[in-house]
This record gives structure tokens, C-alpha cells and sequence, in this order.
């Protein structure tokens, strides 16, 4: 399987994805070279993707994840057109689990600007459930903040508060973490929003999405056999290594470099 981020936070995705499917081979690839996507045009977004999917589809996948929030909002139903293999992506699972999840039908959004800007959570909420009022705001600062020295900060709990105003003016009672960075200050959410808001984020549902699917084209692995992973990165692969385990929860060994030349070569 391959999974695929502008960065680290899609190791988010991946620690749940092995422990959902500990018997699935797993290779993750993260454009460090180009992150981040969030404050990126559409269409950049968009070629990116595709050379990284296609990159993918190459080595041999069976199915991708898309674990980008900014990636899945710009380009799912094209890469869905464009692949033989079948691919996953974060935001129709957060958008049904926030539907089911939300009681007053008030959901609030934090997420990237491209993610934003796309609509795609609107468009996929309001498909489920025309009643349910989506909320959503842009949050710049979160991701350096969330990949910096110190992503527990004071700083990071008065970028938060400061995001957070609007959906409480909004009387939200379920929020959906709309980037994959953003599992990783999930404390700090919790408790600007209080126990009474409910967090939704992708990596939990996304995973299951991808047990489900692999499950329904029987193309799993036996589960008596287990999976191996490895981590591909256009970036610096000791920053990836030393910063990665933060996001995986778990030690990452080797990571080898792909360049972006051999991206742009995979979506000829």
C-alpha cells in the first residue's frame, strides 16, 4: 500500500493504518521538498499529486492513501480517474464520522487554506445531511507551530484559542482536525473546546476506509504474515527520520531519498 503526504503528517495516518492492518505492506512517500501545500494555488497542488500518485501506482501499490487533507480537497475525484489502483482519501470519512458525531448539526472546520478554499467538506457534509451548518477556518499557523521545537507551546495554545473564537461563536459541538498535523496537539484542543465538543480527525476512519476496501476487492494479505514499511522523502532524510517518529510514534530507521525529477517523470 502507499501512503503519501506533503510531509511528516500523514505518519499520522500510517501509525493507524499498521495498526489496523499490521499484515499490509506499506510504503510512504512525503514531498518535504515541497511542503506546505496548504497556502499553495489548486492546480499546483494538483500536478503534485499527480506525479506522486503516478510515482506510487509504479512501485506497485495496490491501494493509496492520500494522507493530506490539502492533496485529498484538490485532487481525489481526478487521481480516482486517473489510477488503475483504487485510492483513499482523508476527507469523506471525517465529513460522515462528523456528520453521525454532531448533535445540534453545528460542525466547525480547522484546516489548511487550500483545504478551505477547495469546499470540498461543505460539498460532501451538505450531501449527507442538507440540515448540518458547516463552519470552517483557515489555520496558517498551526502547522510550523506544530512542527517546531516546541509544538506545545504557548504560542501553539494562542494560535488555537485564537482559531477556535469562531467556532464557538458558532455554537459547534463537533470539530473536524482538517489536516493531519493536527492530531498531534489534540490535548490542546480538547481542553480550548472543552469536553462538550466532539474531535473528529482522519486517521482512526481513513484507516478503516482502507481496511474496508482491500477487504471488498479481496486483494488483503493473509493476516498469519507481517507487513513491512518504508519511508520515501523528496526532503532531508534525517530531518524526516528525527521529525518523522514524532508523527509515527515509532522509530523510523532508514528513509531514502526520491528526487523530484523522478516525480515529474512518474506523471509523464
Amino acid at each position: 500500500m502507499g501512503v503519501f503526504d506533503s510531509g511528516m503528517g500523514g505518519l499520522t495516518v500510517l501509525h493507524e493504518c499498521l495498526v489496523t492492518l499490521p499484515h499490509e505492506d506499506f510504503v510512504y512517500l512525503g514531498d518535504g521538498a515541497r511542503l506546505p501545500y496548504g497556502p499553495r494555488p489548486l492546480d499546483e497542488i494538483r500536478r503534485f499529486v499527480r506525479e506522486i500518485a503516478g510515482y506510487l501506482e509504479g512501485q506497485g501499490v495496490k491501494l493509496i492513501v492520500a494522507a493530506c487533507n490539502s492533496a485529498t480537497s484538490a485532487a481525489l475525484p481526478e487521481l480516482q480517474e486517473l489510477l488503475e489502483v483504487p485510492i483513499v482519501g482523508v476527507i469523506t470519512p471525517e465529513a460522515h464520522a462528523a456528520v453521525q458525531a454532531t448533535r445540534n448539526r453545528r460542525v466547525g472546520l480547522l484546516a489548511t487554506q487550500a483545504t478551505v478554499s477547495s469546499r470540498r467538506y461543505e460539498e460532501l457534509v451538505r450531501a449527507l445531511d442538507a440540515g448540518v451548518r458547516l463552519s470552517a477556518v483557515p489555520c496558517p499557523r498551526l502547522v510550523p507551530l506544530i512542527e517546531s521545537d516546541d509544538p506545545f507551546g504557548e504560542e501553539t495554545t494562542l494560535a488555537v484559542r485564537e482559531y477556535a473564537a469562531p467556532l464557538k461563536a458558532a455554537d459547534v459541538d463537533t470539530v473536524i482536525l482538517g489536516c493531519t498535523h493536527y492530531p498531534l496537539i489534540r490535548p490542546i484542543f480538547q481542553r480550548v473546546f472543552g469536553r462538550g465538543v466532539t474531535l473528529v480527525f482522519s486517521a482512526e476512519e481513513t484507516a478503516r476506509e482502507a481496511a474496508e476496501t482491500l477487504a471488498r476487492k479481496q486483494i488483503e494479505n493473509a493476516e498469519g504474515r507481517e507487513g513491512s514499511y518504508r519511508f520515501l522523502t523528496t526532503g532531508d532524510p534525517e530531518q524526516f527520520r528525527e521529525m518523522g517518529a514524532r508523527f509515527l510514534q515509532l522509530p523510523i530507521d532508514a528513509v531514502e531519498v526520491v528526487s523530484l525529477a523522478e516525480l515529474e517523470k512518474a506523471a509523464a
